[in-house]
């Protein structure tokens, strides 16, 4: 059976873009999801990425123009500039940890809730009551938006160590089987391609 690890950062834009997307590639193939959030920001330190902010101007204008069209073509609302970016990625990824463990909901729908409250909800994916609605909306109990916190940052800071090991540099990332890599949701094609044995 085939396998996905899905890489994400849950104030990444392009994690937002990916809608549900992999999740579908994942069910056409009969493939496996693994969920793996991570610090976006500790992940550009560690493979010599620059944060959005401290680009050259140039590499910022073009990723507004880049969010503005990958949105469209999704058929997603998109703020540029949401009012809550940057914020704290921590507790959003731990509930996301938490509601992969404790399983009972639909895992695709609570990221998306999540990237979606940011980037198109105008809301503060940090903040505990936020996270909660999202995991009521997606099926999981709300109570998992502070549950297993210990365990859940251990997982998030493997998730980081692991990602850098396996070669991933930006976010969403997905990696098929082990070793096939595919960086960004624009490459979700290729990634169905993979596993349907025309690459």
């Amino acid at each position: 059976m085939a396998h996905i690890d899905y890489y994400l950062a849950t104030i990444s834009p392009f994690t937002y873009m990916n809608g549900s997307r992999v999740e579908q590639i994942a069910k056409a193939h009969n493939a496996t999801l693994t969920y793996k959030p991570l610090d976006i920001m500790g992940l550009f330190g560690a493979t010599g990425g620059t944060p959005p902010k401290d680009r050259h101007i140039n590499r910022q204008e073009y990723r507004l123009q880049d969010m503005a069209r990958r949105a469209k073509l999704a058929g997603l609302p998109l703020n540029l500039k949401p009012a809550h970016w940057p914020t704290n990625m921590a507790p959003s990824s731990y509930a996301i940890i938490a509601a992969q463990n404790a399983g009972g909901g639909d895992l695709g729908a609570f990221v998306h809730a999540l990237t979606r409250s940011c980037w198109a909800d105008e809301k503060d994916i940090s903040q505990t009551d936020v996270i909660a609605a999202c995991l009521t909306e997606a099926g999981f109990d709300a109570g998992l938006a502070e549950a297993d916190m210990v365990n859940s940052a251990d997982t998030y800071a493997r998730n980081l160590e692991e990602g850098v090991a396996a070669g991933v540099f930006g976010a969403p990332f997905f990696i098929a089987d082990g070793t096939e890599r595919f960086w960004g949701q624009d490459r979700l094609d290729d990634l169905d391609a993979f596993l349907a044995g025309k690459l």
